[in-house]
């Protein structure tokens, strides 16, 4: 029988945890940035896996020769990405009036009103479509000039997170066999061999998903450019920079980069005839961003989505729209990631259940 001593003890115990959750929580908030840190170390050491072994492995290199040779690459590197590519983006962006909200608005305005006379030579109200459908009023010229300013602040004042993250990367790199070691000693003996068997293998699976994205937005960067170039666009770096980024958001992400590209080469052409000039070479964009994105799509994709991960197309489908209707862009990011994992985990402890055995079957 419930008695109001019981049902006491039982609030109290529920708030203290409540209580207790919300300091964690704060205290998670509060050191965001070193958990960023933390997330982008451990993708570097994951990238860096393949390189770290053939040095140990191949070439016979000691843990803290191997740890600091990787280090030394990825700053040289970053050094030579800095010095080829940082200034041709800041003063292509700069052409672009990417970095100025008003001149980007305004030249968009300009853009809408070339678009808008060539229609009503072709007697279609264009005017009026833009009114009915309000795409103007939800255009928010701010939040991408801050994205893309975003974007650069980072590349340019990243001096100090630049030195915490190489730091954290050395000791995850160096360190991986000793936090093994660690791990071995803390967990529970019954669950120990399960366990690190799934972090081994969710580090061999993420390792090359992560080699292989990076690989596959190196390959979709060179084909935009090459197809900018093609058309003479004279911004063609950053507009291939800026739709290659955007291909890390799988789906979505290349229809945005196609609008994006098509809209920016009409903006970098502002004074040239419209109909002549303009309009053409933009349709010839969008059609070369069209065969890059089926060159993607029918061979990059496939190879990182299912063979990195050993996982059905249509499974990986499925779970990036689940992923994205529940958690929005950020959850059809690390969708594949995440899914990863779970199957890795359930495979490990769960190798005898069905549903399990049927979707682990490929890992």
């Amino acid at each position: 029988m419930l008695t109001s001593k019981i049902i006491s003890n039982g609030i109290l115990r529920a708030l203290v945890t409540i209580l207790v959750i919300a300091i964690v929580l704060y205290f998670l908030y509060e050191i965001q940035t070193v958990i960023v840190y933390l997330c982008i170390s451990l993708i570097l050491c994951l990238i860096a896996n393949p390189l770290v072994q053939f040095l140990k492995n191949k070439l016979k290199f000691g843990n803290s020769l191997a740890a600091t040779t990787t280090i030394i690459v990825f700053i040289l590197m970053m050094v030579g990405f800095i010095f080829l590519f940082v200034p041709l983006i800041i003063s292509q962006a700069n052409n672009l009036s990417l970095l100025d909200t008003n001149k980007l608005q305004i030249q968009f305005m300009e853009t809408e009103k070339s678009i808008e006379a060539y229609f009503n030579i072709q007697h279609v109200d264009l005017n009026k479509m833009l009114k009915d459908s309000k795409i103007t009023s939800m255009l928010d010229f701010t939040y991408f000039t801050g994205f893309i300013n975003s974007i650069l602040g980072f590349m340019a004042d990243m001096g100090m997170g630049l030195v915490s993250v190489f730091f954290i990367t050395f000791f995850f790199i160096k360190d991986q066999d000793s936090f093994k070691a660690t791990a071995r000693k803390i967990l529970p003996d019954s669950n120990e061999d399960k366990i690190l068997n799934s972090i081994t293998k969710i580090n061999h699976f993420l390792t090359r998903y992560f080699v292989g994205l990076l690989l596959q937005l190196t390959v979709v960067f060179i084909l935009y450019l090459i197809v900018l170039m093609i058309f003479g666009n004279k911004n063609a770096f950053v507009i291939a920079f800026l739709c290659a980024i955007l291909n890390v958001i799988p789906y979505i992400g290349p229809i945005i980069g196609t609008i994006l590209a098509g809209l920016l080469t009409m903006i970098s052409m502002i004074g040239s005839d419209f109909q002549s000039e303009i309009l053409p070479r933009t349709i010839y964009v969008i059609i070369g961003f069209l065969i890059v994105q089926a060159i993607d799509n029918n061979i990059s994709q496939p190879i990182i989505s299912s063979k990195s991960v050993n996982s059905h197309p249509l499974e990986i489908f499925l779970i990036t729209l689940i992923s994205g209707i529940t958690f929005g862009i950020v959850g059809m990011i690390i969708a594949i990631p995440v899914f990863t994992m779970v199957k890795v985990i359930l495979k490990e402890f769960f190798p005898d259940n069905k549903i399990v055995s049927v979707l682990t079957e490929r890992i």
